[in-house]
This record gives structure tokens, sequence and C-alpha cells, in this order.
């Protein structure tokens, strides 16, 4: 079976194990959007300060959240479509789809055929992605010319977003598994998909500029995608919201930014020196290097190291 390849690959490659660490969104409730994330998703509270917070999965943040005044949902602008949490495998993603369904929180499982997903909004609208990888099923991909390919393993076409076989899922929970717990430490962030106002802007961007792989662009879907070492993708961006369309105000909640571990501080130092022959605008912080998409989305590429430990508050 043939997997996603990438249509090309920078001459300044990003490092291939390169991974997306946390998303930050700004919300207008603070505790009500922790009480969602704790008991409905089961991620664990690590810290919390003056009107921010981080939980996740393993002790490491997934997610961070900050607290705006009046905080309103806008659309029509750019900023997170969805952010993906990953999960190990078809048990743990059984678990957390049979804990939406037991709580009675809306959701829509989804099948993408190489992943196995359900997606969901948060109290305050930010779409969220759960799933599990599963290429053994078939493929889900982009082709270099454009178009969107998916079939099964089986050589059945499929366009790669039929409901999900909820039945088939739930036989790989165990028997008695309690739905309560906390996702399981491996959990991490799969992907963030984006909305954007270009898709040119974005791609030299995320690729041309800053090296990921581009994993392909759909002009008809009006996506692209990226990735960190040939993943099916690390970013998703679209211009769904429209083309051109604006930055969101500034009590929007939302993106605040989202997050990337780079392997060490040596990956960063030879990212910087690219960033400042570019004549890019970037900002280089103690957490790591800051800059803003075309969109105005704002990314940190920092290690490991520097991501587990937050910002003091402003």
């Amino acid at each position: 079976m043939t997997l996603p390849q990438p249509v090309a690959i920078s001459p300044h490659r990003i490092p291939t194990d390169t991974r997306p660490a946390y998303v930050q969104l700004k919300v207008a409730d603070l505790e009500n959007q922790l009480a969602f994330y704790q008991q409905v998703l089961g991620l664990r509270l690590n810290w919390q300060d003056d009107g921010r917070a981080g939980l996740g999965a393993g002790g490491r943040d997934l997610l961070r959240l900050i607290q705006i005044p009046d905080g309103k949902r806008y659309r029509g602008v750019t900023g997170i479509y969805h952010f993906a949490i990953l999960f190990p495998g078809r048990a743990e993603l059984a678990r957390a789809v049979a804990r939406l369904l037991a709580v009675k929180w809306p959701n829509a499982p989804t099948d993408h055929i190489m992943t196995k997903t359900t997606y969901l909004e948060d109290p305050e609208g930010t779409t969220i992605e759960l799933y599990c990888e599963s290429p053994e099923d078939g493929v889900f991909m982009m082709d270099p010319d454009g178009t969107l390919i998916a079939h099964r393993a089986d050589g059945r076409p499929s366009d790669g977003r039929e409901p999900l076989d909820v039945d088939d899922l739930f036989s790989h929970l165990p028997v008695g598994e309690p739905l309560d717990g906390p996702v399981p430490p491996e959990t991490r962030i799969g992907h963030f998909h984006l909305y954007v106002a270009d898709l040119d802007a974005t791609r030299r961007f995320y690729h041309g500029l800053l090296g990921f792989d581009d994993m392909g662009l759909a002009p008809v879907a009006r996506m692209g995608m990226v990735s960190a070492g040939g993943y099916h993708h690390h970013i998703g961006y679209n211009t769904w919201q429209g083309q051109g369309a604006p930055p969101p105000p500034a009590d929007a909640v939302g993106l605040d930014h989202i997050a990337f571990t780079l392997p060490g501080d040596g990956d960063l130092d030879r990212l910087e020196e690219l960033l400042k022959e570019e004549g890019a605008a970037f900002e280089r912080r103690p957490d790591g290097l800051w800059l803003s998409d075309p969109s105005q989305n704002t990314l940190l590429l920092t290690t490991a190291e520097l991501a587990a430990h937050p910002d003091s508050p402003e």
C-alpha cells in the first residue's frame, strides 16, 4: 500500500522528529473550560495560576488556556479550525468516544480510513478532533496533482469521510473498562488545522521558509497540508472562512498560538540563523522562536525542555 509521501522537501528541511507540542486557546470562562476538558475529555490539570492553566497527559501540556475579558466567538476570520488529540490506538479512542456518548456530548465519529476519528466542540465553540492511526485499513491522502485519494486496503473506494463503524471501534474496548479515568500518558497532539487567508502564501511560509514537508495542496478543496518527517499532516490549512479572511479581533476566543518542539537548542539556533538570512520577522524569547504566519496565526518553535516550563503570566 502506498502511504502519503511528501510532494516536496525543502533544502533546509525542518528536523524530521519535530512534533506538535500544545495549543494555547483564549477563553471567556476558564473554570467552565477546565471542567469540560477534565470531565468530558479526561485531560489532567497540570498547573493553574492567575487566569491561566495547562492540561495534558503524562505530565506534558497538550492544551493551555488563558482567560480574556469579554471573549467572543467570531466567524469569517483566520485562526484555529481544530486541534487534534492523537490516542495510542483503537482501544484508547474507543474509550474516549464511549465517554462522550455516556455524558451525551455531541460528536461526529468519522472514518478517514487511515485514521479513525470523532469531532466535537468545546463549550466555547472550538472544534476538537480525537483520533488514532489506522493505516492498515487503507489510505486517505493528497495526490501530487491536488486531488484527494481514498481507498480501503481491499481496494474499495471511499470518500475518506464516511461515518465510523462505532460498534467495530467498541469491539476494541476491554469489557468493564472504566470510562472516567484520565487519558493514557502516551496521548499527544497529532496535528493542528488552521483557517488561513491564502493557500499559496501559507505554503510558502511553512514549507518554503520553515522547511516543513509539503504534503500537498488541493485548490479545489481549498486546503493544503505540511508535516515534519513525511507524516500525513502536522498542519492542515484551509480558506474555508473565505479567501483573504482577516485575523480575529483582540477579544476573540480561540487560537492564541500553536507550539512545535524541535529536537534541541542547536536546531533552534540553526532555524534562527535561517530566519535572519531570509529577513523573516520573528522574536527569540527564553522559551523559543515566536513568529506569525501570513494569516497572523502565531507559532512558537521550542524544545520539549523549554515547553515544559510555561512563562509566568504577564
